[in-house]
């Protein structure tokens, strides 16, 4: 079959029908591709619309919202109760320090010693108990943001030092 078109601008029949039959195949990969696709689409919305209608849907996503405002609601109370604690932490003792001594000259194996407790806002105590042989003297001295109006002896203002430069629960800073 001879055609003048095709032999006036030189093109062989040939390269036509193997154009068309290349084209023909690229289009059916094509084809199976969308149609791979979408029969996985259609599988995933039967699972997800299994034993559902529009109305039982539209449930499921009120019940959904409720517990996520539930959880907002749960969330925001929790924060609350965490700034409640905090407040409170910051007035009970949190950092200790401890100085072991010997107060008098004739005793020996340290046994009197100097404690500061001090708050989240640095406000405590100190007890310094002097051992000795006639007996044990305790002294409390009071302290208002990391200061005395005592004046302190060495190892209470060592013991106070420990107290100010520690973290919470005694671990020591660096």
């Amino acid at each position: 079959m001879e055609s003048r078109i095709l032999n006036a601008l030189g093109i062989d029949p040939a390269f036509i029908f193997i154009f068309m039959l290349v084209l023909f195949i690229i289009l059916f990969i094509l084809y199976v591709n969308v149609t791979v696709k979408y029969n996985r689409l259609k599988s995933s919305y039967q699972t997800f619309m299994r034993g559902k209608d529009g109305k039982s849907l539209e449930e499921s996503m009120m019940e959904k919202f409720q517990e996520a405002e539930t959880v907002i609601k749960v969330t925001k109370q929790n924060r609350a109760d965490i700034r409640d604690m905090r407040k409170v932490l910051d007035q009970n003792f949190q950092k200790v320090g401890i100085v072991k001594y010997d107060a008098f000259n004739e005793m020996g194996g340290k046994l009197s010693f100097a404690v500061a407790m001090l708050d989240g806002k640095n406000n405590g105590w100190i007890m310094n108990a002097m051992h000795s042989r006639e007996g044990c003297y305790t002294y409390v001295k009071e302290i208002v943001n990391a200061e005395s109006y005592v004046e302190l002896a060495e190892e209470e203002a060592e013991a106070l030092d420990k107290a100010i430069f520690s973290d919470i629960y005694g671990k020591e800073t660096k």
